[in-house]
């Protein structure tokens, strides 16, 4: 079944109400790049995007899995570390787990690195909701030679701990098996511990709850226990709300407030230190082997990861992944191009013999195969990079570049988790503009929403293949990867200017898993590619579609009616001509190419399909030749088609870039400042570009 979207507000009252056709709620909950969305995605069959660095899920996402006669509703919330709310990730997921919405948590832990998933495993079972652990990547601790009591870890814990691979499919019919049983229990199994020290506390709480703090603890969480249910007798699960006001949680403290003697400042260090210690004491039960770490993913870091040579070898890559897709996307591309233009010949032809009329003749040949039809063929193209950018993700490398970009981003006041959006944002920007909730600082997050556009995302790669193929031949691909690393430059440069006027700046630390090296899964890198070339086709046929029809009707129609291919008096001529003027000191001054570029707000891809209408040709991508004869007619050169490449990579993102801007700021006038920002830097940046050419030609 294919997933359902619900937004969260930010508020524990935010509860979806569970739909009557189902009889119970899972939800899914653990460490980002824990694997829980793979796991998610076996169940449900959902395409969900999965890969090796955090801020993958931004929203919690629903399925629906059917187990004998009972049909499920399972929810994939984003990964987080704890159930204290630091990013709006973390409070999407607090707050579906805190509504009560879901019947069973399955807490999806990576067996490799079970110290780090079991802090937020004992915040979840304070809660007192139902839990069962899904013991994942099993597979990784047999490679390693590691080995878990699995009979000693659910004794320790007191829920049931099935273990698990995601990627391999086993364990799966067991977990869900155990969630469905599960739903109803009240409290923690028979717990099995071996304390060294008695306690003096009148309550024993060793047989109630698994994780059980000093005495000094205890009593200050029963003292506040019997101070919230005096004050507020409604509430639920108030052991937790107890430990959490003495932590001084802000959103627990502002709800239910307590007018009581101020504990002492140490008390939430002091708490987290008990509460892993406990995990310390569970992980030296139930493993073995635990220092074994993968060899080949020592060897492959000390380069990738390198202070020196970590930056050269992510640009050496990069370079790489964009001759693939020009030396390989082009041999395929030949192909499509050539069905394209018989298409085009035939639609012709076709036409001429049942004496269609020229609007008719002009609105299928110059208007639909002439633009959405140049659009199609870059596909391959489009293919081989998501292709490649979905196997470094896979592989766990990206999740280094964050890491060798720390030094960088730190210098700007940012943290290398902000780079994450940025490398999101070469395949779209909308998904990237969403990754900025992984972000602590809300400051943070408006810079990276300013910023990320700049990076080149995969639409504006038809721009560049189209361009630099006419002008600049065989290296057409050093001419594209040049504007991809000047995307980083500017997006770099602008944050620096950022941190020099922001008066309220902060020390941002880079927190993130480094997973291990591992070769693609290929229905993973299957489901990426596949999304984004169907979200591409589907751009194809429906805004890019309507985006050209507009051009054509603009450019073949004016005051008179219909005017014909290239006519001053038609409504394009009348729009663009006097904006044209603006962009002479660009080398952009054509009215033609404005006209395009006001198109191309809607989809970056359109100013390829209006440049086709507005020019008059079929297939501009097969017959670029024809096209560059066309373009130098009008004094349209190299300089001017680098121009436009640098124009198109930095002025005014799509409307559904502009969209998720406004949705994630809440601001129209952010959302206004950021367009307007972005225009004025694209236009500055190449009015350097067009003069120093002209110094240099």
């Amino acid at each position: 079944m294919r997933p359902f979207k619900r937004k969260c507000c930010g508020g524990a009252q935010d509860t979806v109400k569970k739909p009557d056709d189902y009889s119970m709620t899972i939800a899914f909950l653990g460490n980002p790049n824990c694997g829980k969305t793979t796991l998610f995605n076996a169940y449900t069959g959902a395409n969900l995007k999965v890969a090796n660095w955090p801020g993958v899920t931004v929203e919690k996402v629903e399925g629906a899995y059917k187990f004998k006669d009972e049909k499920i509703r399972l929810v994939d919330l984003p990964g987080i570390y704890s159930l204290t709310s630091y990013t709006m990730e973390e409070t999407v997921s607090r707050n579906f787990i805190l509504s009560g919405d879901a019947d069973v948590v399955i807490n999806v832990v990576d067996a490799s690195c079970l110290e780090r998933g079991l802090y937020l495993t004992l915040q979840l079972l304070e809660l007192g909701k139902p839990v069962v652990i899904a013991l994942n990547m099993m597979d990784i601790v047999l490679k390693r030679g590691m080995e878990i009591d699995l009979h000693r870890l659910p004794e320790m814990l007191g829920v049931p701990v099935i273990p698990v691979s995601a990627r391999k499919r086993t364990g799966l019919d067991i977990l869900i098996h155990a969630a469905v049983h599960h739903k109803d229990a009240t409290g923690p199994d028979r717990l099995i511990h071996e304390h060294k020290d008695v306690s003096r506390h009148a309550h024993d709480h060793h047989s109630e709850y698994t994780m059980v703090y000093s005495d000094d603890i205890e009593d200050m969480i029963d003292e506040t226990e019997a101070a919230l249910l005096n004050k507020y007798p409604q509430i639920e699960n108030v052991r937790w709300h107890a430990i959490k006001t003495l932590e001084r949680d802000g959103e627990v403290t502002g709800k239910y407030p307590l007018e009581r003697a101020e504990t002492p400042a140490d008390v939430e260090s002091e708490i987290i230190n008990q509460k892993y210690s406990f995990i310390g004491e569970v992980i030296d039960e139930v493993m073995v082997h635990k220092q074994r770490s993968d060899a080949l993913t020592d060897k492959l870091d000390r380069a990738f990861t390198h202070r020196i040579w970590g930056i050269p070898i992510f640009l050496g890559i990069m370079a790489a992944v964009f001759f693939l897709t020009f030396f390989i996307g082009d041999l395929i591309k030949s192909l499509l191009e050539l069905g394209i233009g018989a298409l085009s010949d035939a639609t012709a032809k076709g036409l001429a013999s049942a004496n269609a009329s020229e609007i008719v003749v002009s609105l299928l040949v110059d208007g639909i195969i002439g633009g959405v039809g140049t659009i199609i063929t870059f596909l391959p193209n489009i293919f081989i990079l998501f292709l490649a950018l979905a196997f470094l993700e896979d592989s766990g490398y990206m999740a280094r570049v964050a890491y060798v970009m720390e030094g960088v981003m730190s210098r700007l006041g940012l943290s290398g988790k902000a780079f994450i959006p940025m490398l999101l944002g070469f395949g779209c920007t909308v998904p990237a503009i969403m990754a900025s909730r992984a972000l602590e600082s809300k400051r943070d997050r408006f810079k990276v929403m300013l910023v990320t556009p700049f990076m080149s995302c995969s639409a504006r790669l038809t721009i560049y293949i189209l361009f630099a193929e006419m002008f600049f031949a065989g290296y057409a691909f050093l001419a594209a990867f040049s504007m991809y690393l000047l995307g980083i430059l500017v997006a770099i440069a602008v944050s620096a200017v950022l941190h020099l006027i922001d008066r309220k700046k902060e020390v941002n630390y880079l927190l993130i898993e480094l997973p291990e090296y591992k070769l693609p899964d290929a229905r993973t890198v299957g489901i990426y590619v596949w999304e984004k070339v169907k979200d591409y086709l589907l751009k194809a046929g429906t805004t890019i579609f309507i985006a050209t029809l507009i051009i054509w009707a603009l450019m073949y129609f004016g005051p008179d009616g219909f005017v014909g291919e290239g006519s001053d008096k038609s409504f394009a001529a009348i729009i663009g001509g006097p904006l044209s003027v603006a962009f002479v000191p660009i080398g952009l001054g054509f009215w033609e190419i404005v006209v395009a570029l006001i198109a191309g707000i809607s989809a970056k891809e359109v100013v390829v399909s209006s440049c086709a209408v507005l020019f008059g040709i079929a297939d501009a991508s097969a017959n670029t030749a024809g096209f560059a004869a066309a373009l130098e007619g009008i004094g349209f050169g190299p300089l001017n088609a680098v121009c436009l490449m640098v124009f198109c990579l930095l002025y005014i993102p799509c409307t559904a870039t502009l969209a998720t801007i406004r949705k994630e700021s809440k601001s129209v006038a952010w959302t206004a400042f950021a367009a307007f920002f972005q225009l004025a830097v694209a236009y500055v940046i190449t009015l350097i570009v067009y003069q120093i050419g002209l110094l240099i030609v």
